[in-house]
């Protein structure tokens, strides 16, 4: 005998932490399955790093090339992945209406963002270490702390996920894709990812520097490179970036 209402069904969510896990893993794994996704965050950083270490293009001051070269490509890692990738993906599912479906799911809009942060990190730790070891590879020798390099990096992906998702929320999925590759490609050139930003005029530098790219690519070489402390001036540009970016996200993103 089967007691009474042994299989009794019990509807009801999953725990929110459990929701969010797999909704990560799910936005991981299409990332990853993504050729075009692939080609930017992945195949676009490494042809750079490999291609400008070891052809003398572009005049990069004293030292190895690579050491000027690797912080710079880290920086655009981090952007590819958490603006550029993120701001076409959820643009393109919020015109498809994936995003309207997930909304009415039992995963709160809080946690299918936080589903995405997490992916997005997931992300780039794979592009971290496989450009470091190709960095090794090519004979960088890095310096400074880590937690620096750290907290460099996450302030990065805050900064660059919450302009990525207040482009995907605001803008039409065609005006994101081009934009977002736009801004990828002007921000490749004047933010001090290959070009240093002493090459450019004077009155540039100064609003140059003031761009997420530049903070972040700029910071990750004063410590890598040039084994310098807490580089406070580029984290309080990241910061705002981040503060702003986020903020401005949350207010005006639309999920239809």
């Amino acid at each position: 005998m089967t007691a009474t209402g042994t299989y009794t069904p019990a509807p009801g969510a999953a725990p929110l932490p459990r929701m969010i896990a797999a909704q990560a893993a799910l936005e991981t794994r299409m990332l990853l399955r993504n050729g075009e996704q692939l080609l930017l965050t992945v195949v676009i950083p490494t042809l750079l790093l490999v291609l400008f270490s070891t052809v003398d293009i572009v005049d990069t001051g004293a030292g190895e090339a690579v050491d000027f070269l690797t912080p710079g490509v880290l920086a655009l890692a981090v952007m590819s992945t958490a603006f550029t990738g993120q701001a076409i993906a959820t643009g393109f599912e919020r015109r498809y209406g994936v995003l309207k479906r997930l909304a009415s799911s039992p995963l709160p809009r809080w946690g299918l963002m936080t589903a995405k942060t997490l992916s997005v990190l997931v992300t780039e730790v794979l592009q971290v270490i496989l450009l470091t070891v190709i960095a090794f590879a090519l004979g960088w020798s890095p310096q400074g702390d880590p937690f620096s390099v750290v907290l460099l990096l996450v302030l990065g992906t805050a900064a660059f996920s919450g302009l990525g998702l207040l482009m995907a929320g605001t803008l039409r999925a065609e005006a994101t894709l081009a934009a977002a590759n736009l801004v990828f490609l002007l921000l490749l050139v004047g933010g001090g990812v290959i070009v240093p930003l002493e090459k450019f005029p004077s009155a540039a530098q100064d609003v140059l520097g003031l761009l997420p790219i530049s903070a972040l690519s700029d910071g990750l070489r004063d410590v890598l490179q040039h084994g310098a402390g807490m580089p406070w001036a580029d984290l309080g540009i990241l910061s705002v970036w981040a503060v702003a970016g986020l903020a401005a996200a949350g207010a005006f993103f639309r999920w239809e």
